[in-house]
């Protein structure tokens, strides 16, 4: 391996550490829920937290970097519960190379109560682009993993796990890290305005169109 990628290797495995540190600040993980993985772009491994250990305050010694059948390549003690689900995202989507697994609660707040997210805000609109749900499988299993690989494959940038959380994809980590926290945002304000009584105006459709035609999203 190179010395720039060794470089960039380090790199990435900081900016995990430091997009976990964001996530548990802004209570979208728990103290050993919750987890972060990315690679290299094109590569068949990634590095992702590990299991048990206490999410807010993560080194990169504390990182596992496993291949794209769970195998561990480096590092010491348990990769997360949930490297199928990241393992099989990483296969079914080329394009992501970062992925959040949060326990955002007013997302999955309302996605128990069955409300669906509704594109409020320009954030909505910009980041999130296509959100799909997830039905329910035990965390940790082949298949929650097979059932998330489903959804991703038609190109969603955020998933919501039903009874379970939220999983967000991006080309790199602080991408990732915005669609989670614009979930949170978004389904916060929605909350709000339904709590007051009202239903939140939505942006127009044709608006959204045009901004997707503008800048050439999918």
């Amino acid at each position: 391996m190179s010395e720039g990628i060794e470089l960039s290797e380090e790199q990435l495995k900081n900016d995990i550490c430091k997009v976990m540190r964001h996530l548990f600040e802004r209570g979208l993980v728990s103290a050993l829920g919750g987890n972060v993985s990315a690679r290299l772009p094109g590569s068949n491994e990634f590095w992702i937290t590990p299991s048990g250990i206490f999410k807010g305050e993560l080194t990169p010694d504390d990182l596992i970097k496993v291949d794209l059948d769970g195998n561990i390549i480096e590092g010491f003690g348990r990769p997360s519960i949930e490297t199928p689900l990241h393992a099989a995202i990483y296969r079914v989507r080329p394009d992501v190379n970062a992925i959040v697994h949060a326990h955002n609660p007013f997302t999955l707040g309302l996605a128990l109560a069955g409300v669906g997210l509704k594109p409020i805000t320009v954030e909505a609109v910009m980041v999130l682009r296509k959100v799909e749900v997830v039905p329910f499988a035990f965390p940790g299993t082949d298949q929650l993993a097979k059932l998330v690989a489903e959804k991703a494959s038609t190109g969603a940038r955020a998933l919501i796990l039903q009874n379970h959380g939220i999983v967000a994809l991006g080309s790199n980590l602080y991408d990732a890290e915005a669609v989670a926290e614009t979930l949170e945002e978004v389904a916060t304000a929605q909350f709000v305005a339904m709590a007051l009584g009202k239903e939140p105006p939505v942006i127009p459709e044709r608006e959204v169109e045009l901004y997707y035609k503008l800048y050439r999203l999918g």
